[in-house]
């Protein structure tokens, strides 16, 4: 029979916490810059050289090229991924405006909708996402994106991904208008 270890549990739960508070925020949006406008600063083609990182060691680098239109009253980011490893992925994105300044929007791994909005020079994205493992089944965790217009009309997007309210990685990706 196991018994109970409260010491253990406590490094264990002081070692996460640790982890988490010591991670760099996603930045705020800083001030002076324009205002972000989704259907604008995403607009055309832009691509992207980025990274996910995750708290178990894992780096993993990738190319984005984003093609940003309008269709209706929907605006579509259709995002192409090519990883350093070779593998590809496409993910769409169809964000519907449902105020001034937000955002719902739809993907095909989202679970549910995104909710997004404008802030200052930024923009916020939530949602969920099962993430496939190894054995067939899925790990649903939550992204917080923050997409940060410069002043030189570079966007800089940073990504907490969480799971059970903890900070099992990051992604960063600079996105530049394409040559």
């Amino acid at each position: 029979m196991t018994r109970f270890r409260p010491f253990a549990f406590v490094a264990f739960l002081s070692v996460c916490l640790a982890a988490c508070a010591s991670a760099p925020p996603i930045p705020d949006a800083a001030t002076g810059a324009p205002a972000f406008d989704l259907e604008r600063d995403l607009a055309g083609a832009t691509t992207g050289k980025g990274a996910f990182r995750t708290i178990t060691g894992v780096n993993r680098g990738f190319t984005a090229k984003l093609n940003g239109f309008k269709e209706g009253d929907t605006f579509v980011l259709v995002e192409d991924f090519f990883y350093d490893d070779g593998e590809t992925d496409q993910k769409t994105w169809r964000f519907t405006p449902v105020g001034e300044g937000r955002y719902m929007g739809t993907r095909e791994d989202v679970v549910g909708t995104a909710d997004g909005f404008v802030d200052g020079n930024a923009f916020r994205l939530e949602y969920l996402v099962d993430l496939p493992r190894a054995n067939g089944k899925t790990t649903r965790v939550r992204f917080k994106d923050v997409l940060i217009k410069r002043d030189d009309g570079s966007i800089l997007n940073k990504a907490n991904v969480i799971y059970y309210g903890f900070r099992i990685g990051r992604v960063s990706l600079e996105i530049t208008r394409a040559p």
